[in-house]
């Protein structure tokens, strides 16, 4: 009976400490980020997602994958991995949090406001939005 206890403490303790990592590890914009407003008009999103796209594919889809589900090559050593784009975690974020995560980047995610135009950047997030 005694080891019985043992074991569910100890298994208790595990998935805890687990969940608490999980968590620790999600990427959060800073409050900030949310009040950014994607500049694109709903009737020019479709070009902009087709100019994301083609970032995509050649800036993110090493390590996003070609679908974005974080299943790219490149990201296969990173830790953390990838984000998954298509998930609703990620699809939940208002559009400022996902432009504020592209222009600075992350651990081994690229800081892509030096590289990219904030346009660019625009248009990424839009193709993102079309991964769902």
């Amino acid at each position: 009976m005694q080891k019985k206890l043992l074991y569910i403490f100890g298994l208790t303790v595990l998935v805890g400490f687990m969940s608490f990592t999980l968590q620790e590890d999600r990427w959060k914009a800073p409050e900030g980020a949310k009040a950014l407003k994607n500049p694109i008009s709903s009737a020019d999103k479709a070009e902009s997602a087709k100019r994301g796209a083609k970032i995509f594919k050649t800036r993110c889809m090493i390590c996003h994958g070609t679908a974005g589900k974080g299943d790219g090559i490149g990201g296969k050593a990173l830790t953390p991995k990838p984000q998954n784009l298509t998930s609703s975690m990620v699809q939940a974020q208002v559009d400022g949090e996902l432009f504020w995560k592209v222009t600075n980047g992350r651990n081994d995610m690229i800081k892509w406001g030096p590289i990219l135009t904030e346009d660019q950047r625009w248009d990424v997030v839009n193709y993102v939005r079309t991964l769902k």
